[in-house]
């Protein structure tokens, strides 16, 4: 196991549902200083594991181990935090308890604060529903987290995005293996049927138009959608995925106790230096999404990454020019 394990114990949900024996998988990087403020954490996005979005973690680079405490930690419903593919009864299946963006990063400031001794976030940051994180960071824990960088993220998923969502959604469960709200067995056609309608919402018409499939190794169109998309797909659990359509779905920095699902005051409480990235050709994070909760915040700036990726260009494994955009950006920010 390349990971450690927080057992925060019983998690009461903000549907009302106590999760019994949650745990929160999380690795780190680097060292917390003596003052307990280097932290910078890096939230994963849909489907991911911190094994997904390590990459971006080296010597050199804006996320660098060797200046930075860099922590890592797994969203509920990953499979390696606490998920319908490891929850006992009576919780499992489909009474599996969702858990909010609010509920995961509740936990998440358990662990900083009362295991890993941190004092100060010098940075939260993710892409897509990592992102969500990152905004969440900010407007509830204002006092503590200095900078914030959401990388082809929202504030409050949008009705557009909830659209787009519920056609994977429809995707996966048309599948026969669905019954009863959950999935016995891994719906095979589902998850490739899902990475196929993905594959043209997550890249832009002008990624397809120019053919930048081909930089990515594949040999043909088809050839990128089924080692891409749908192999993507196929090592994922059918049911987790359902667990994070859900939690996508229902982000929203607002949605709580103290901002009352007023989405001005929510980013209005954000402290923390923020720098907002969407990517220009994003099908479902719209720079123009972004433009009206930028325009909220006391302290942010909006920098769309120039890129033919679509969403993709926010976690550019395989896209050097926009990893050099977004690593440049983030220095900027924690230089600031």
């Amino acid at each position: 196991m390349d990971h450690q394990v927080f057992d925060a114990g019983n998690v009461v949900l903000q549907s009302g549902i106590t999760y019994r024996g949650a745990k929160l998988a999380y690795k780190t990087y680097g060292t917390l200083d003596a003052a307990g403020s280097n932290a910078i954490v890096w939230c994963t996005p849909f489907g991911a594991t911190h094994a997904d979005i390590e990459w971006m973690i080296r010597p050199g680079g804006a996320l660098d181990p060797e200046r930075w405490f860099i922590v890592v930690p797994n969203l509920f419903g990953n499979g390696l935090s606490s998920a319908p593919s490891n929850t006992p009864p009576p919780f499992d299946g489909a009474r599996y308890p969702h858990f909010t963006i609010y509920d995961n990063v509740l936990v998440q400031h358990r662990l900083l604060t009362t295991v890993l001794g941190v004092k100060r976030v010098a940075l939260a940051c993710g892409w897509s529903m990592g992102g969500q994180q990152a905004y969440h960071w900010g407007a509830l824990f204002p006092e503590m987290v200095e900078r914030i960088a959401v990388l082809c993220g929202s504030a409050r998923t949008s009705p557009h995005n909830k659209v787009f969502l519920e056609g994977v959604r429809a995707t996966l469960t048309a599948d026969a293996a669905f019954r009863d709200g959950w999935f016995e067995t891994q719906p095979q056609r589902g998850l490739r049927a899902m990475g196929r309608v993905y594959a043209g919402w997550a890249l832009s018409q002008a990624f397809y138009r120019e053919e930048l499939w081909r930089s990515t190794g594949a040999s043909s169109l088809e050839d990128f959608l089924v080692v891409a998309w749908e192999g993507n797909f196929l090592r994922r659990d059918a049911n987790n995925l359902l667990a994070h359509l859900w939690t996508w779905t229902h982000a929203d920095v607002s949605a709580n106790d103290r901002y009352g699902s007023d989405l001005a005051k929510a980013l209005g409480a954000i402290r923390a230096r923020a720098l907002i990235m969407p990517s220009e050709t994003d099908l479902y994070f719209t720079v123009e999404d972004n433009r009206r909760e930028v325009a909220l915040m006391p302290n942010a700036e909006l920098l769309p990454i120039p890129s033919l990726w679509g969403h993709r260009a926010g976690m550019p494994a395989q896209n050097p020019a926009d990893a050099q955009f977004i690593d440049a950006a983030l220095k900027r920010l924690l230089a600031a």
